[in-house]
């Protein structure tokens, strides 16, 4: 495998191998189209990682479990969207023409877009923000305990009204008043993780939980609103109106 590898990376210097990967998965996650060539590096990853040889990292605890911990409500998170998100979309054609101001997001330094199903890769300003600074910090504190080479996986952003429709229809428990539809939400994934390069190998529990104590002190700032999803195994993050600007 290393001597295939080695070639391909001496002939064809663009090859790119992509797969989401922790020390204890080795599932592919899908290729997204690369929109822009500065931004290639930040899609291309190893293609496998060896199982076992973990190393294990110090986690602090957060005063409960993820799921105690992070439990606002959908009300929560949907009153907080209206108040400072977009309106409802038909369509991601119309993202460029709304009043209030919003960003395309790209697979970057701090996290990885997963190829998405049910929503465009779309949010409000603050949201995008927010998104990165979760990134960084995840990185600043993944290097302070020892270092590892990963990033967080976004699995869902904006979801225009024809893409709650399809995903209603293939899931009867999703709601049709989802703060996605707003630009301020998105998900992080705690169940797979972005695996750049063999440095240090982590366990998906530890990257799990370092991930946890970093959104804990987000929380506690007054950035954002937490959900902790069981079922979609993914943190789901709306993010809130600055301090300075509230009332």
């Amino acid at each position: 495998m290393k001597s295939i590898i080695a070639c391909l990376l001496l002939f064809s210097p663009l090859a790119l191998f992509m797969e989401g990967c922790s020390c204890s998965r080795t599932d592919a996650a899908e290729s997204p189209e690369v929109s822009s060539p500065e931004n290639t590096d930040y899609f291309s990853h190893f293609d496998s990682m060896p199982d076992g040889g973990c190393v294990k990292m110090k986690i602090n605890p957060i005063g409960g479990s993820l799921a105690r911990v992070f439990n606002d409500s959908n009300h929560v998170h949907l009153v907080e969207a209206k108040a400072i998100g977009i309106d409802p979309i038909d369509g991601a054609a119309k993202a460029w023409n709304l009043k209030r101001g919003i960003k395309r997001i790209e697979s970057c330094r701090e996290y990885y877009v997963d190829n998405l199903t049910h929503s465009v890769p779309f949010l409000i300003p603050e949201a995008a923000d927010l998104l990165k600074e979760i990134g960084s910090r995840f990185n600043d504190s993944l290097q302070a305990r020892g270092g590892g080479d990963y990033r967080l996986k976004v699995t869902s952003v904006l979801r225009t009204e024809g893409a709650v429709k399809k995903l209603r229809r293939r899931n009867i428990n999703a709601t049709q008043e989802s703060a996605h539809r707003y630009g301020t939400t998105f998900d992080i994934s705690y169940a797979k993780f972005i695996c750049d390069s063999v440095t240090v190998a982590r366990t998906q529990e530890d990257l799990k939980n370092l991930l946890g104590e970093v959104l804990k002190q987000m929380r506690d700032e007054g950035k954002c609103y937490i959900k902790y999803e069981r079922k979609q195994g993914c943190f789901h993050i709306t993010a809130r109106k600055p301090k300075k600007l509230q009332s």
